[in-house]
């Protein structure tokens, strides 16, 4: 005698034949209960799409969904197949962090022309997608962000970490904004790095103390020290190329649409051109500080940085404070402000900035060629025990 009602005890008590068969759920016309001849039971329904023709779908194993469930499924299934779509509807897979991370970059990024594109690239191949390229993104906690943080933190400095948060910031904040049930994991009191004004300028003795140890800091140490002696944003630097660099030594520092302005062509004083003459070439590589890959230039600053501050104790300093210190030391070498601002790539407010386009040149070498003379002062300083010899008094 057939079952009136079935219940998930009755589905456990089906016993295994030599071969499959099916029981139908006396509640539900279309629902039955599948048997294997191995004793495993799972729940399917049947019906006909509009052709005619007779559709099976699994809606489940047994052991995973009780009886009322797997009525509830197989009830979407018959209306499904009825309709002439697909039993069981196909939900998208989510997005991983990678994917919710190259559409910013493709949509936000690189569509307003930011010229933090490259260093975002850069970090996120680096840093984040090495531990999240495959997680889902919305899967990702504050709990996640704190120890990725803590890794970077503590293998290349808080400045580091904190400019990856502001990168996965901007991508979770990015995201929010284009879907209404996305929660970022981001919170404030996450930052690293104590948070400064940006009017550092280092003092002599400073000064001294990194070139110094700059000299034995290999390619980050001429970095610094090119950095100090030209008064040029870190990013030109680090990207020097060999034919950026007349025979003359003159530096002509390349630019596009998109960047800040540069010093243009400027005469290397000598501190710098040491620098450069010191650096040998590398088989094909067109950079003057060469970079792990065949082509490319130095990219680890901020492991090196953290590297060198264990070795020079100078309290909150960045590498953009040199090209700070550079334009502080410019004026006290009696360099007019125009000019210094010219030698950094400033652009120049109002109608002169318009209208007067000389290109400064030798003002510009002028400039430099007084920082050089004032830094070799700095970093050789006379004698403390050198007195000057006074005229002696006339009888």
């Amino acid at each position: 005698m057939r079952r009136k009602t079935l219940s998930d005890a009755g589905v456990a008590d089906l016993k295994a034949k030599a071969a499959r068969y099916t029981f139908s759920d006396p509640e539900l016309r279309g629902h039955y209960v599948r048997v294997m001849p191995s004793g495993a039971k799972s729940f399917v329904a049947v019906s006909r799409d509009p052709n005619g023709k007779q559709v099976w779908a699994t809606v489940g194993a047994a052991d995973m969904i009780g009886i009322d469930k797997a009525r509830d499924g197989a009830r979407e299934a018959i209306k499904r197949i009825q309709a002439g779509l697909p039993p069981i509807e196909q939900k998208t897979a989510a997005d991983t962090f990678k994917v919710v991370a190259e559409n910013y970059l493709k949509r936000h990024v690189a569509a307003k022309g930011l010229l933090s594109e490259k260093e975002i690239k850069r970090c996120l191949e680096v840093y984040v997608y090495p531990k999240w390229e495959k997680r889902e993104f919305t899967g990702i906690r504050r709990g996640d962000v704190a120890t990725l943080l803590d890794e970077i933190e503590d293998g290349n400095g808080a400045r580091q970490a904190d400019m990856v948060l502001a990168i996965v910031r901007g991508i979770c904040n990015w995201y929010a904004a284009r879907n209404e049930s996305y929660l970022s994991p981001i919170v404030r009191g996450m930052r690293r790095a104590a948070q400064v004004k940006r009017e550092r300028v280092l003092n002599d003795d400073e000064i001294r103390a990194i070139w110094q140890h700059a000299s034995k800091a290999g390619t980050f140490g001429d970095i610094l020290k090119l950095a100090l002696s030209t008064a040029q944003r870190r990013e030109k630097v680090m990207t020097l190329r060999w034919d950026d660099v007349s025979i003359d030594g003159v530096w002509h520092v390349p630019s596009d649409d998109r960047q800040k302005g540069t010093g243009g062509e400027i005469k290397l004083p000598s501190l710098a051109l040491e620098v450069v003459k010191a650096r040998s070439r590398v088989g094909e590589n067109p950079h003057v500080f060469t970079g792990r890959t065949k082509d490319g230039y130095f990219n680890g600053m901020s492991k090196a940085k953290v590297a060198f501050d264990e070795k020079v104790q100078i309290p909150h300093w960045t590498i953009h404070d040199l090209r700070r210190s550079a334009r502080s030391l410019m004026a006290r070498a009696g360099v007019d402000s125009d000019t210094a601002e010219r030698v950094l790539g400033h652009a120049l407010d109002g109608v002169e900035g318009i209208y007067n386009r000389h290109k400064y040149q030798a003002e510009k070498a002028n400039a430099l060629a007084r920082l050089d003379a004032l830094l070799k002062t700095i970093l050789n300083p006379a004698a403390k025990n050198v007195v000057a010899l006074k005229r002696g008094a006339r009888k």
